[in-house]
């Protein structure tokens, strides 16, 4: 049978994506390549989202290239949207796929490649939402489904809009048909995923929007848990906030980027709120839901970015409830307004500002994880044991990790689980309802 290796980068929808891509593979007999060699087809989902990632997209194209001589190398995502050019110059490259031809990979590799390289058209004009129809790994608790692609923000730093194109969302029907598919299929958490998600329905018809879907979700629960992903400030309205509050089966799970804490920089990115309007939003989804996980985005040295205005974001960030953070440098990227704005910040400024975020980030999620010791948390049980302990892992509705003891038939479970201490980047738990067994003529133990 011809074997296939997969190599992805960047975000959780070029993941799920994949993920996708690979299963239909293997149901049309396919067999994924072992250690990543030995494949007959290649295929490289790549990112362009900054700099680095660009870079590490041609290095795993030339890794793959290296250790698969022979193979048929597809290149696909943002940085074959965006770059197309650059990857013709790549020896051993036989196909670059746009993002619209991204769920047509399976025909194109069954037909061996036509000559030649070809390059799909840019999305900018594209309406139509391209579905990967959801498939559900044999060893997944949790399964991403994308119910939304594209974006029509232009921010100043971002080339996602000219990679992903416009905004362009699942039909409603077809969210709930997946989900079901995916229940159906022994899955116990769905995480709706997109590239600006609350934009989600608004280009459908009849219209509709995340919080409808949200709202229609938690009361059908045709799914144990729910997980929202990344959602910017402005789209975060109070109304699914509420909701979340209110809901069983809807994570306490928040992830906000907020990429700077200083509003001069924040008009220069065209973010459309304020930090005032961020702390208060943080704070609301806080005394809400004091026990949420708020994960942020901060993207560091961005032209014009002064010490003062790197001291706002860290002032920002180390007031407020976060839990994590997710820091990126800036780094010019084609077609973007910032490519070619002054106030460049050195190289060297910009990581030792990296570095000071991701140790306060760090700092963060420790006591985020200190205040869960003590507390009793609803635990998804994963299907893979932690390899150093070979404890049993799994995942917090707010996004902690935990390890506890216990057979494997409570793998893919979901347990209340006390937590007892905070070890770096886990947790560690005792399964309650192991404890609450009443035995004959017994105290309960």
């Amino acid at each position: 049978m011809p074997k296939f290796l997969t190599k992805t980068l960047g975000c959780k929808v070029n993941q799920c994506e994949s993920e996708c891509i690979s299963k239909h593979l293997i149901l049309s007999g396919w067999l994924p390549a072992e250690n990543e060699t030995g494949a007959d087809i290649c295929i490289i989902n790549t990112c362009t989202v900054t700099a680095k990632a660009s870079m590490q997209s041609r290095q795993a194209i030339r890794q793959a290239i290296r250790s698969n001589p022979g193979a048929k190398i597809i290149v696909t995502g943002c940085y074959a949207e965006t770059e197309a050019d650059e990857l013709k110059k790549i020896k051993g490259v036989h196909q670059i796929v746009g993002q619209k031809e991204k769920h047509r990979i399976l025909s194109i590799a069954t037909n061996c490649f036509p000559n030649g390289l070809s390059f799909n058209e840019n999305l900018i004009g594209s309406n139509e939402f391209v579905r990967i129809p959801a498939m559900h790994s044999e060893n997944r608790t949790r399964v991403f489904l994308k119910i939304q692609d594209g974006c029509d923000a232009f921010c100043t730093y971002c080339i996602v809009p000219y990679a992903r194109g416009k905004s362009r969302s699942m039909p409603l029907e077809t969210v709930i048909e997946s989900i079901k598919n995916i229940k159906k299929a022994g899955h116990r958490e769905v995480v709706l995923s997109g590239i600006h998600i609350g934009k989600y329905g608004l280009d459908i018809s009849p219209q509709t929007s995340l919080c409808s879907l949200i709202e229609i979700l938690n009361s059908s629960k045709i799914i144990d848990r729910i997980r929202i992903s990344s959602i910017e400030p402005n789209e975060l309205v109070p109304e699914l906030i509420e909701l979340v509050a209110n809901s069983d089966i809807i994570c306490n799970h928040f992830h906000v980027p907020l990429q700077s804490g200083d509003n001069e920089i924040l008009k220069k990115m065209r973010r459309p709120y304020t930090r005032e309007f961020f702390k208060n939003h943080v704070t609301e989804i806080y005394n809400r839901i004091p026990n949420a996980a708020i994960g942020v985005d901060i993207l560091v040295g961005f032209p014009g970015e002064t010490d003062k205005a790197f001291e706002n974001t860290y002032s920002l960030i180390d007031e407020l409830p976060v839990s994590y953070l997710h820091v990126f440098p800036f780094s010019p990227r084609k077609y973007t307004l910032a490519e070619k704005l002054s106030g460049k910040v050195p190289a060297d400024i910009i990581k030792s500002r990296c570095a000071l975020m991701r140790k306060l980030g760090s700092l963060k999620k420790a006591d985020f994880y200190k205040k869960a010791v003590g507390t009793d948390i609803d635990v998804l049980i994963e299907e893979k044991r932690d390899t150093k302990s070979n404890l049993l892992k799994g995942l917090s509705s707010n996004y902690i990790p935990v390890l506890l003891k216990g057979e494997d038939n409570l793998k893919n479970s979901i347990l209340k689980v006390n937590i007892k201490t905070a070890c770096g980047n886990y947790v560690e738990g005792i399964n309650l309802i192991k404890y609450q067994m009443p035995r004959k003529n017994s105290l309960i133990k």
